[in-house]
């Protein structure tokens, strides 16, 4: 017997994204493959903007056949926001599901720290301008609703993303002209390791709000196997000339493969230090995660003539091993950076977010999950959500990582995961 014969149908897309992605084409490539124009409408309403609102129509782009979603901006001048004025619209938002929510900060976060990057800043001191808008408030919420509506936010969801176009030429930017690709659009693709094309495309193609939300949902390669049930295509404000201007989406379902783990390519950068002063190295590994680092720490080390010292380690891509080196040089005293490129064996994994604490104000916490070789599950509650939940909550930091794993345990309906109160 194949042993995908009885193996549970699991929803899957891939996101074509050659011409390029932006927000309001990824909203019209959803709506177009057949998520509820309501949802959309009730999930942008619900962020209790007075005038803030969104309209379904057709168009033709290059031939094709789309479908334009455009965003009814309010009368009043915009401003500039923070990360937690946008997670604090968000939170408030009655109409969007948690899966939804959990999208949409993702996609949030994730233009906070490219643009904190590109500053030289930190996620929560960056002044949001085009991405803190009205239409990007809108385009990422009206997203997040219509992915959940298609099923596409399910926790063994398989998305897939093609390289995405970049453009060429230059953009004018609330800081002033900018080349194509833009910093932040860089900065993404750096982190979710992306690949972007350039090609001979004038003018910006990929946008950081479009790269965002691909890099909140999306894996970089092929289009899985599966059954094709639809396929969605949404314009951009523009008819260009050299190809159609539309973003794709490909809908429908796949068997879920068993779990196992995979393997790639990791960046290993060291240096060893033995006259930093010692309070500076949480600022060090700080500035490592910013600059792309996946993980990085420091080992106690004994050095020539018997010095005290540390040995920094650093993982990422290859993408972002010039950025992670400069940052080790910049933010310590050392005057050289080795690296190796080696092989890593990953389990599959997965983040699932919760809501806890009164339902008159909840909180939403991420809950990462592995699958082991074997099949059970493994599950711990993102720190920096768990964190961030207790000093809203008033509660302490353990009693909201319990509660953030019941809450798991009851949606997921699994035994796999000890309880860590259950001990002998």
């Amino acid at each position: 017997m194949n042993r995908t014969d009885h193996a549970p149908r699991v929803p899957a897309a891939h996101l074509d994204c050659t011409a390029g992605v932006a927000g309001d084409m990824l909203l019209g490539a959803l709506v177009d493959a057949g998520a509820g124009t309501g949802a959309v409408v009730d999930a942008v309403r619900s962020l209790k903007v007075p005038g803030l609102g969104v309209s379904v129509g057709r168009a033709r782009r290059g031939g094709l056949a789309c479908t334009r979603v455009t965003v009814a901006r309010p009368a009043a001048p915009d401003r500039a926001r923070r990360l937690a004025d946008v997670l604090e619209l968000l939170a408030g938002a009655d109409g969007v599901t948690p899966a939804a929510a959990g999208a949409a900060r993702r996609a949030f976060e994730l233009l906070a720290a490219a643009e904190a990057r590109a500053h030289g800043t930190t996620p929560d001191r960056v002044h949001f301008h085009e991405v803190g808008a009205y239409d990007a408030l809108a385009d990422v919420v009206g997203c997040a609703a219509a992915l959940d509506e298609l099923g596409l936010l399910a926790e063994h969801a398989v998305v897939t993303c093609s390289p995405l176009a970049a453009g060429s030429g230059m953009v004018r930017c609330a800081h002033g002209p900018m080349s194509v690709p833009v910093p932040a659009v860089l900065h993404i693709a750096a982190h979710a390791r992306l690949e972007l094309t350039r090609g001979d495309l004038p003018g910006e193609r990929t946008t950081p709000t479009g790269a965002a939300l691909v890099a909140a949902v999306a894996a970089p390669g092929p289009m899985p196997s599966m059954t094709v049930h639809a396929v969605g295509t949404g314009g951009g404000s523009r008819d260009t000339p050299d190809r159609p201007n539309v973003t794709r989406i490909v809908l429908g379902e796949t068997t879920a493969a068993p779990p196992g783990p995979a393997e790639d390519d990791v960046v290993v950068l060291e240096t060893t230090v033995d006259d930093l002063d010692p309070r500076l190295w949480p600022s060090v590994l700080d500035a490592l995660r910013e600059a792309g680092a996946w993980d990085c720490w420091t080992t106690g080390i004994v050095g020539r003539h018997g010095r005290p010292g540390r040995l920094v380690t650093a993982l990422c891509s290859r993408q972002v091993r010039q950025a992670v080196s400069d940052t080790l040089l910049l933010h310590t005293t050392t005057l050289g950076v080795r690296w190796t490129t080696c092989r890593r064996t990953t389990l599959p994994r997965r983040s699932a977010v919760v809501s806890i604490g009164p339902a008159e104000r909840p909180e939403r916490v991420s809950v990462k999950t592995a699958e082991r070789p074997d099949g059970t599950v493994t599950a711990q509650p993102e720190l920096s959500d768990a964190e961030r939940a207790a000093k809203s909550l008033g509660w302490p930091l353990r009693t909201v990582c319990e509660a953030a794993m019941d809450r798991w345990r009851r949606e997921h309906r699994t035994a796999d995961v000890p309880d860590p109160r259950r001990r002998g």
